[in-house]
């Protein structure tokens, strides 16, 4: 019961924090799962993360998977219902007071100073992800094509996770 407890507090916590999406928390997530609670290694971590992006749906699958692996069904209905009720309940009210402050100049500063917030919580999620993923060279190299396949040309993601996984299949991990 004392795990349930604690992915309630943590994920609730975190919903918080979410600007910009469930991505924006992984490295605080990281820290709390893999770091301070001990449930999970890093490579563990980066596992699920992948597996939840692999899959079709939102990209806070994650959470509800770090919950099942930390305390199976309980763990997953715990984890998504403390992430996704809190953030919910603070958009709710917020999405009517910014409507009804939408001419106010404050509005519009907040508005652009939370876009390199998000900004930077995405950079700091990517790096925590390559950082715990890529133990050798080639799962650096692998990371830094995709990286740049995906800044540089106009394909679909899905065109590198299938490249991806198909370099696993021939070995090349």
């Amino acid at each position: 019961m004392t795990h349930l407890l604690a992915l309630a507090l943590i994920f609730a916590e975190l919903s918080f924090l979410a600007i910009g999406g469930a991505s924006t928390t992984l490295p605080a997530m990281e820290r709390a799962v893999v770091h301070q609670q001990h449930w999970m290694s890093a490579q563990e971590f980066v596992r699920l993360y992948a597996l939840a992006q692999a899959a079709p749906g939102p990209n806070m699958l994650a959470v509800t998977l770090f919950g099942w692996e930390v305390s199976g069904i309980p763990g997953a209905i715990v984890a998504t219902l403390a992430f996704l009720l809190p953030a919910c309940a603070l958009a709710y009210v917020m999405g009517h007071l910014w409507l009804r402050f939408r001419d106010r100049q404050w509005r519009k500063v907040v508005q652009a100073g939370l876009v390199p917030v998000t900004a930077g919580l995405m950079v700091a999620a990517a790096y925590l992800l390559v950082r715990d993923a890529a133990t050798d060279w080639r799962a650096l190299v692998l990371a830094a094509l995709v990286a740049v396949g995906c800044l540089f040309t106009k394909r679909h993601p899905l065109w590198f996770l299938g490249l991806a996984a198909l370099a696993g299949l021939v070995g090349f991990r």
